[in-house]
């Protein structure tokens, strides 16, 4: 018998027993009429309390176990990855072939996306998009008469959803129009009735 079998077998005999002494003879609210009962009820309410922290202790105990090792799961199916990699770099420095290589390294990309979409991990589709500062981030700006103006142009950093909500956004460059910043430009800086520019 576990300790929380214990425990819970304890909480309903001490449930029994205050029903026992509720439907006897002490049901008038009165005081329990020897020493020996007080001794009893005092033994049992000291092991309950000892239950109950023994009962705090394992919880505690079994939450730092589920925290510490949630992410088991997810770096048991990681390994079999690393050991490609560390296959595929042994495999050069013996062969002294980097086409084996980078075949390899293949390889291992398409076998680590694999493993990220089965715990709902999946990439952010950037290029040719529109810009969407949700899921992009922009960090650099191209002039571009072939593109349209707010459109992703080029991905440094692919971004990426973990289920439906977004993991990293992708960081990309942003087409602009040269005609409509030009336009602007050359309007200047416009001035207000006050005489200070906008």
């Amino acid at each position: 018998m576990n300790e929380k079998d214990e425990i819970q077998n304890t909480i309903s005999e001490l449930g029994r027993a205050s029903s026992e002494s509720k439907e006897g003879p002490d049901s008038t609210g009165t005081e329990p009429e020897s020493l020996e009962e007080i001794k009893a009820l005092q033994d049992k309410y000291l092991r309950l309390a000892a239950e109950f922290d023994n009962y705090k202790r394992l919880s505690l105990r079994e939450q730092r176990d589920s925290a510490r090792f949630a992410n088991e799961g997810l770096l048991k199916e990681l390994l079999p990855i690393l050991d490609n990699l560390e296959r595929a770099v042994r495999s050069s420095k013996e062969k002294q072939r980097r086409d084996g290589l980078i075949q390899g390294v293949e390889l291992t990309l398409k076998q680590f996306m694999e493993t990220l979409a089965k715990f709902g991990v999946r990439p952010i589709a950037s290029v040719g998009q529109a810009f969407d500062p949700s899921r992009h981030e922009a960090v650099a700006r191209v002039e571009s008469n072939t593109v349209p103006a707010g459109s992703v142009v080029d991905e440094f950093q692919r971004g990426y959803y973990l289920h439906d909500r977004i993991l990293r956004p992708a960081m990309v460059t942003v087409s602009a129009n040269e005609q409509a910043d030009q336009g602007t430009a050359s309007e200047g800086p416009q001035e207000s009735s006050s005489g200070a520019p906008n």
